[in-house]
């Protein structure tokens, strides 16, 4: 599909609603959508950024589809960059589907998912991380995700890679000026070092916020752990509110993993029931258990269950150990803690350091500080998005990756006295990986995958 032709798609969500949205963009936008709208004057005669009231017809019978609110935005003050028109209709998705039919009838094309926002990046509207981050802020399942995608629309992200690619542009220049005309610049003066030792340091604060920004975005990778019967299902259950697993008093019920996504302190949670820990000689749930441990070791956090109505046995304590020696985020549920407890915090930090919180899944109990250690661990002060960026998309992880190796090839070369000459090469690479994350320097073929991953409509 060319640029300049005109394009149109529903814009909300499918199923039904009190209002849809259908979005039209392009040169022949207003007159596109006047050749099936009936109000007042004809929309080409109206001022830009005004909502007209009016009818939608069928052009061959001329018979009413929908009323409808028409909002005009001519160029270059609309989100396209281009001129845009939006018909707010009543939210049927068959009056919808009918409006949409007319407006392609009446010329326009359908609209390829993410196009609008393609076309505003094109335009040069917002750069290539902001468009990304409308995706995201569709996506956002909690305010800390939606909060990070906000600030990225708004340029934060944007504005720090400027700032580090114009020390990177101001230090190749100088080299290469240096270098033409050595009586008047001398390398020995230079601040190369420094400046570049100051980009890398600010790559690194950006890498290291990945991990977070990925939680962030796709919640806390969580794990239950423990052995059978000690009531992992019955906290799943509780923690969904509803029966995601089965709760027997059968050894070995549980099999397979269980997952379910829940909101806990403000985050997103995918949590897994496991089959119990021990030792079987059934093959089956020796598999079950395996996959177990599997799970476990790309967990961000491990929720180990100890019956606490029970003698730790040798199953509990070697599960203990392998969680203490595993380094990933841990806590302990003294869970069954309604019934008379035979195991009590105190023996549990005889064993090791890791936080322990009673809980009783059939009373609910404990809740509350399994929230609040949960955040403590993850996020341990406020989270501040005026001062602080999080990356949480891979592709900008990589570019930035790529602009850190490049970084660190300058340092090593000044390390081991190499003639600073020789840096413009690396210090232009390390600029277009920082360009490709704000969408300079990268190809077509990658602009069209990132936006086809884009809703229609967006």
């Amino acid at each position: 599909m060319k640029l300049n032709d005109t394009v149109a798609a529903i814009a909300t969500a499918a199923g039904e609603g009190g209002i849809g949205v259908i979005r039209v963009s392009g040169d022949e936008a207003v007159a596109i959508t006047d050749k099936i709208y009936r109000g007042r004057k004809k929309l080409s005669t109206l001022e830009s950024h005004t909502i007209n009231y009016g009818h939608i017809i069928n052009v061959d019978s001329d018979d009413y589809v929908d009323e409808v609110l028409i909002s005009i935005m001519k160029a270059p003050k609309s989100y396209t960059g281009e001129d845009c028109v939006e018909i707010n209709c009543h939210g049927g998705s068959l009056v919808l589907q009918s409006v949409l039919m007319e407006l392609i009838k009446a010329g326009a094309n359908l609209a390829q998912p993410g196009e609008f926002t393609k076309r505003a990046f094109l335009n040069g509207k917002i750069d290539l991380s902001a468009a990304e981050s409308v995706s995201d802020i569709i996506e956002a399942k909690n305010s800390y995700a939606l909060k990070s995608a906000l600030a990225q629309l708004n340029g934060k992200l944007k504005d720090k890679i400027l700032s580090l690619r114009k020390i990177i542009l101001e230090e190749a220049a100088f080299i290469e000026a240096a270098a033409d005309d050595p009586e008047h610049y001398e390398f020995e003066n230079s601040d190369l070092y420094n400046k570049i030792l100051a980009v890398d340091k600010d790559i690194e604060r950006l890498l290291e916020s990945s991990e977070n920004g990925r939680i962030i975005k796709e919640g806390i990778n969580t794990v239950i752990l423990g052995r059978p019967n000690v009531g992992k299902s019955s906290i799943l259950n509780l923690l969904t509110g509803k029966e995601a697993a089965i709760v027997s008093d059968i050894p070995g019920t549980t099999r397979d993993m269980i997952s379910e996504h829940i909101k806990m302190a403000g985050i997103n949670l995918k949590i897994t029931d496991t089959a119990g820990i021990r030792k079987s000689s059934d093959m089956l749930e020796n598999i079950g258990i395996e996959r177990a441990r599997d799970a476990a070791k790309e967990a961000d956090l491990i929720i180990c269950v100890i019956d606490s109505s029970e003698n730790l046995n040798n199953d509990d304590i070697e599960l203990i150990q392998d969680i203490k020696n595993s380094n990933i985020k841990s806590l302990i549920l003294l869970n069954k803690s309604d019934k008379k407890n035979v195991i009590a915090k105190e023996d549990i930090k005889e064993i090791t350091d890791i936080d322990v919180v009673l809980f009783s899944a059939r009373e609910a109990y404990g809740l509350e500080e399994l929230e609040s250690i949960i955040k403590q661990k993850f996020y341990n002060k406020e989270i501040s998005f005026d001062e602080e960026i999080f990356i949480t998309n891979i592709r900008h992880k990589e570019a930035l990756l790529n602009a850190k190796s490049s970084i660190q090839s300058i340092i090593e070369g000044i390390k081991n006295r190499i003639p600073e000459d020789f840096f413009s090469i690396d210090l232009m690479e390390a600029y277009e990986s920082l360009g490709s994350i704000i969408g300079e320097s990268v190809s077509e073929d990658l602009i069209d995958e990132i936006f086809s991953k884009f809703c229609i409509g967006k």
